[in-house]
């Protein structure tokens, strides 16, 4: 039996399978990590942005900012206190509704297909939080 070669994307396939698939690409705002040739890529009212990998480690696509739901032109992130999720921003934080938080799994799980990204066990399971603040062990180290 012959083995069936995978076939690795580059950047612009990338870009262009996301727009197939009903993403909206456009060039991401210039920020403090962000450089020419990012990309905001959105959907269901999330967003990530993304940069050519330059083919390090054998991806086409690396993540400057992570998924997540976008708040005020802002990519919130995930805050995980123990008895409830929040969408923080630089300047707002709100509780995440299951509707949102299904929402950017959802995306997250589009992206990686469409991308040809890693998918790791316990982010397939669900959405994952970028920090994690409980208050039991607030002051602990």
């Amino acid at each position: 039996m012959a083995k069936q070669k995978i076939k690795k994307l580059t950047f612009n396939e990338v870009l262009s399978e996301l727009g197939n698939e009903k993403f909206d690409v456009s060039p991401a705002s210039e920020g403090a990590n962000r450089g020419a040739g990012a990309y905001r890529v959105s959907k269901y009212g999330c967003a990530a942005e993304i940069a050519d990998a330059k083919e390090k480690d054998g991806a086409p696509v690396i993540l400057l900012a992570k998924s997540g739901w976008l708040l005020g032109g802002e990519i919130a992130r995930l805050v995980d206190r123990g008895y409830q999720k929040f969408l923080k921003t630089t300047k707002l934080e709100i509780p995440a509704t299951a509707d949102q938080l299904r929402a950017i799994h959802k995306f997250d799980e589009e992206l990686k297909e469409a991308s040809g990204a890693l998918v790791l066990y316990n982010e397939a399971m669900g959405t994952t939080s970028d920090r994690y603040l409980y208050d039991r062990v607030q002051g602990r180290e």
